[in-house]
């Protein structure tokens, strides 16, 4: 369960409503300060899988709904490129503009949502409930259906006697650089907080796309030419394995600030 430590990207998801997907323009000096996400990584219980998901997932979103529940974002994904450490179903990832808003979320859940999270507890087992640290690098583009979404993780270890002061300014120039070879991703940093130990990487990089084609869109030029640039940013400072890709879909998304 080593490699599977999200608690989600929103990061970015993920990928995670405004604090994944609609938060402030980064700034030409860098991210904006990092928002929050919570992540638990769940099996579905014997006879259950994603229709009795969505049913108590309606649930939840009308015990939200009667809460005035208007400042908390929650995806689920599901592995589509993986391996067997990602030893889970699904993943909920749910976040918040601020760490208060979220902890105000999650006080009301624990105070109020009892019955419907034993409705979860009857659909799924989750082993993992994490929280962390999001700075975002590149705002998506508006999406056309903002309900679904490809987003891949990878896990990063800095070189030693690097730090991560020392590769954001490549990671804003890696943003620029994609944006001018047309991506419509989004890319995140995720640092973990809360709910781990025991990590074996430093960060997680994020990048969200609208569907599998404007990822191999991305992919197509990196192998054309990206990886050149890649290689002048990051060779010798940070290493990172290979992406999962999950699919995700919105369950609940923030009202909007403005």
């Amino acid at each position: 369960m080593k490699k599977i430590l999200i608690s989600l990207f929103s990061g970015a998801l993920l990928l995670c409503g405004t604090a994944i997907a609609d938060s402030h323009e980064e700034s030409s000096d860098g991210p904006d300060p990092a928002t929050p996400v919570e992540l638990f990584a769940c099996k579905y219980n014997e006879g259950k899988g994603p229709a009795d998901l969505d049913k108590v997932v309606d649930k939840w979103n009308a015990w939200a709904d009667e809460q005035g529940l208007q400042d908390y974002s929650g995806w689920t994904l599901v592995p589509y490129y993986s391996g067997p450490d990602q030893e889970f179903d699904v993943i909920w990832l749910g976040g918040s503009d601020s760490a208060k808003m979220l902890g105000r979320a999650q006080d009301r859940w624990i105070a109020t949502g009892g019955d419907v999270l034993n409705e979860f507890n009857e659909v799924w087992s989750c082993d993992i409930h994490a929280n962390f640290a999001v700075l975002k690098y590149k705002t998506p583009p508006e999406r056309s259906d903002p309900s679904n979404i490809v987003v891949s993780f990878s896990d990063c270890n800095l070189a030693e006697g690097t730090t991560f002061g020392d590769i954001s300014p490549a990671l804003s120039s890696w943003a620029e650089y994609r944006s001018g070879h047309g991506s419509t991703s989004g890319m995140w940093v995720f640092f973990p907080a809360y709910g781990g130990g025991g990590e074996e990487f430093d960060f997680k990089f994020i990048s969200a796309w609208q569907n599998l084609e404007d990822q191999g869109v991305d992919y197509d030029q990196y192998n054309e030419s990206g990886w050149k640039k890649a290689e002048e940013l990051f060779a010798g400072k940070v290493d990172c394995d290979s992406s999962r890709v999950y699919l995700g879909t919105n369950r609940r998304r923030a009202a909007d600030n403005d």
